[in-house]
């Protein structure tokens, strides 16, 4: 590995593209969670009654929200083996491959037949579908974090990252966009053939995504930290856990607060519509109103982090959305759509940004470059498994009656405990040389530049952040 330096070098610097690898993952994540929504709305609103057998609705909802779940346990093995050669050959091409699976996959669910047509083998053949869907998704989040990390200039880099996740936000508005008039049609209608088209639309993102992704540069870190170093290629899985075992726990920890994300999404939908009494076009427009509002607020948090830090965002974030989402379900309870709206948006668009807007800085930093991609996916996506299953755990644990719903409320609080403590024992990374990130990897194969060991952290970038 090349030796360490406190300043990146004049050539370092010109090879980076930061704009346009903010805008590849931004696309990237728009298609990711595009997929992710209508998948998740269509779970909660058709699937149950068009892939299962008829008999108990709610036996039938628990089933598609396990379909839903089921994405969640390919994700950890998708994110080990593109994280695998993503650290071994690069990150740019292993994400080109990671959308086409995404896009395929996406488009075959829209053509798959139903229960009623070929029986047992529909289910089977969505839950396939689903599990390539999976596995695309857990290489997707940890590959665009490291690749616009790692194009990214000093004192910049939560700000340019805030946008892989605004993707998300993006993701939500199209699938609503697209979804809301699917909704608003004749139950016949949307049940024979309307639920197909936001399945069938997704082609047209994975076409501008991978456009953009084959216009842009490997990183230079990799190139510079990573390429030549053919000993630390062979096996990253196990020298991150080697090395590094401690931070894939903090970030398995940390994703599981993105349980938060997914009861909201798809169980509070489910909730809303089946005992809240709201119409299905009301909440899904409430929704993807204050998940688009996040498209500011998650930048406005990147950037705020690089000023303060990553932790204080995290920990305001995760604290917030433990509090605020009982306040949520009560505001369901209404019946009171403004309620719920307002609810809505103090949970999701403002509280749970700023956990949204920094996580992908935050846990691609703590690694070391030769580790980065297999060590946040490996952490990242085994927590995921949680935030797969929220919506069927909600379904388990939801009671009857007015106040049903605390047990739901209460393990996502719970969830939001267990990631406030990995916060608190982790790092500070914001103010962190990019060469000096994954310290304790760095020590223990002998790259930390022993005569910058005891130098203070950086100063903080006090220049504007520039806009896209």
């Amino acid at each position: 590995m090349s030796t360490h330096s406190t300043t990146l070098s004049s050539d370092l610097e010109a090879r980076r593209s930061p704009k346009k690898a903010a805008m590849a993952s931004f696309l990237g994540s728009t298609l990711e969670y595009y997929d992710f929504f209508i998948y998740g709305t269509a779970a909660a609103l058709v699937f149950p009654k068009l892939f299962f057998p008829d008999g108990n609705p709610a036996i039938a909802t628990i089933a598609a929200f396990a379909t839903f779940g089921v994405a969640y346990i390919a994700r950890p093995l998708g994110g080990l083996v593109m994280g695998h050669f993503g650290d071994r050959l690069g990150r740019k091409n292993v994400l080109l491959v990671t959308l086409l699976i995404m896009g395929i996959a996406s488009l075959s669910i829209g053509l798959l037949p139903t229960y009623s047509q070929i029986g047992i083998w529909a289910t089977a053949l969505l839950v396939i579908a689903r599990l390539a869907q999976g596995f695309s998704a857990g290489a997707e989040a940890a590959g665009a974090s490291s690749l616009t990390l790692e194009h990214s200039p000093e004192g910049r880099r939560g700000f340019f990252n805030s946008f892989v996740m605004t993707g998300y936000a993006s993701g939500m508005v199209l699938s609503t966009l697209v979804f809301i008039p699917v909704a608003a049609l004749p139950e016949a209608q949307m049940m024979s053939w309307g639920w197909r088209i936001p399945f069938l639309l997704s082609v047209v993102v994975l076409i501008i995504a991978f456009w953009v992704r084959t216009r842009l540069d490997e990183t230079p870190v990799f190139e510079d930290e990573v390429a030549e170093a053919e000993e630390e290629k062979k096996l990253p899985a196990g020298r991150v856990l080697k090395y590094q075992g401690g931070d894939v726990l903090r970030v398995l920890l940390m994703s599981i607060f993105s349980v938060m994300q997914t009861i909201f999404t798809v169980f509070g939908l489910s909730y809303a519509t089946s005992h809240g009494g709201f119409e299905r076009s009301s909440i899904l427009a409430v929704n993807a109103i204050a998940i688009g509002l996040s498209m500011v607020m998650m930048p406005l948090a990147g950037r705020l982090s690089d000023r303060i830090g990553r932790k204080p965002l995290m920990l305001t974030a995760m604290i917030g959305c433990g509090f605020t989402i009982f306040v949520y379900f009560l505001a369901l309870g209404t019946g009171n759509i403004l309620l719920v709206f307002g609810a809505s948006f103090l949970f999701m668009t403002i509280l749970y940004s700023g956990f949204n807007g920094v996580w992908t800085s935050f846990f691609a930093e703590l690694f070391a470059a030769p580790v980065r991609y297999t060590g946040m996916a490996m952490g990242n996506q085994l927590g995921l498994v949680v935030a797969g299953f929220g919506p069927m755990i909600g379904g388990m644990l939801l009671n009857d009656g007015t106040y049903g719903w605390i047990p739901v409320a209460v393990f996502g609080a719970g969830c939001s405990l267990l990631a406030i403590g990995a916060v608190l024992s982790a790092r500070e990374t914001a103010f962190t040389d990019i060469k000096l990130l994954g310290e304790p990897y760095l020590k223990a194969t002998g790259a930390w530049p022993t005569q910058q060991a005891d130098q203070p952290a950086m100063s903080q970038t006090k220049e504007p952040a520039p806009s896209l």
